[in-house]
């Protein structure tokens, strides 16, 4: 019987460079930290990942092939 099946690993979508800039959104309020892509023309933000620890960024980087150092802070 297949009721409780295993979920495939989704892939990370892609947001191509020249149209988007990775950031991360910082809540001045509550210091909460969401890592996504902000479109350069319109600058709307793809939120894609909560950041609790440092190790969540470091997800979010090695997922989309980035380091730390490109992904900026925005408030």
């Amino acid at each position: 019987m297949g009721l409780f099946k295993k979920r495939k690993p989704e892939s990370a979508p892609a947001f191509p460079p020249a149209e988007y800039e990775p950031v991360i959104r910082c809540s001045i309020c509550t210091g909460e930290q969401v890592a996504g892509f902000r479109a350069r023309a319109t600058g709307q933000f793809h939120e894609v990942a909560l950041l609790r620890t440092g190790a969540d960024l470091e997800d979010f980087c090695r997922s989309y092939g980035l380091s730390v150092e490109d992904v900026r802070k925005i408030y």
